[in-house]
């Protein structure tokens, strides 16, 4: 079983943000959608980041309020881990324990195809 199969049943569509909106506008987003993470992404769908619910935890803890209204760029993971979509799904629960994260964006040819999260996983 493989990431290809995953986005097959599940699709391609994916929630994403870009670096300079506010974290205010990603909360609301994370809400609204009812999901854990968005892609952080450039015009061209290159990922340059992830934030999580984690990550807005953290930046509310650090900057209290006032991080509402700093950009994504200050509270997302710029580190990213990414897979293609011929990742088995061992290989994604790996990368996931590893390093200790829910989410792991999809890329093809160096832009952004999907995204499979642990929910996923453990569903194959």
């Amino acid at each position: 079983m493989n990431v290809k199969s995953i986005l097959e049943d599940k699709g391609r569509a994916v929630e994403t943000i870009g670096p300079n909106e506010m974290l205010a506008v990603a909360i609301n987003r994370l809400a609204e959608h009812r999901i854990g993470a968005l892609v952080v992404t450039n015009g061209d769908r290159k990922v340059v980041g992830i934030v999580s619910e984690r990550d807005v935890v953290c930046a509310l803890d650090k900057h209290g309020a006032a991080a509402l209204e700093q950009s994504v760029r200050h509270a997302m993971t710029a580190k990213v881990k990414l897979c293609t979509e011929n990742h088995t799904v061992n290989q994604v629960m790996e990368i996931m324990t590893t390093g200790r994260f829910r989410h792991l964006p999809v890329v093809k040819n160096g832009q952004l195809d999907g995204i499979v999260s642990i929910g996923d996983v453990v569903k194959k």
